[in-house]
């Protein structure tokens, strides 16, 4: 497999928001996002943008019509489809206690209290909370407590 571009991740996603610059700033706010560039689009929309969490990277953009014209496929916010998710977004944080704490303190609902997960001795025991952004989008954020044998 070739190297990735310098400065990207293998994978990265991107959220379609009701209110881009709105999700933008409160993905810094409640989840410690780094905002690196917004593209700006017809009528002050955000056409495009990227934010940074260590090496994870999320796209951020308006929903729009034209949007959908021209990639061929809608792109809506859940909270603007009744709600419904078609995946989640997963992130390893430092500490998901206080990281829980301050989404919460953000306005995020918080949809699974942090808990441990352990696989048992063979796999892995992570501490993991989940969450809904204003959009609605459903967000699992984990702390890492042990690796599996033969890992580190």
């Amino acid at each position: 497999m070739k190297p990735t571009p310098p400065g990207w991740p293998r994978l990265a996603t991107a959220l379609y928001c009701d209110d881009a610059r709105e999700a933008i700033a409160w993905y810094a706010q409640a989840f410690g996002f780094e905002l690196q560039i917004v593209v700006d689009g017809p009528g002050g929309s955000v056409a495009h943008s990227e934010l940074r969490y260590g090496e994870a990277i999320i796209m951020v953009a308006d929903s729009s019509a034209e949007r959908d014209a021209r990639f061929g496929v809608a792109g809506r916010s859940p909270r603007a489809a009744g709600g419904a998710n078609t995946q989640s977004l997963m992130l390893y944080v430092d500490d998901v206690d206080a990281h829980c704490a301050r989404a919460r303190a953000a306005g995020a609902r918080v949809t699974y209290e942090p808990a441990d997960s352990d696989h048992g001795p063979e796999y892995w025991c992570d501490r993991t909370y989940a969450c809904v952004d204003p959009d609605g989008h459903l967000w699992w954020f984990s702390q890492r407590l042990r690796n599996p044998p033969d890992s580190d």
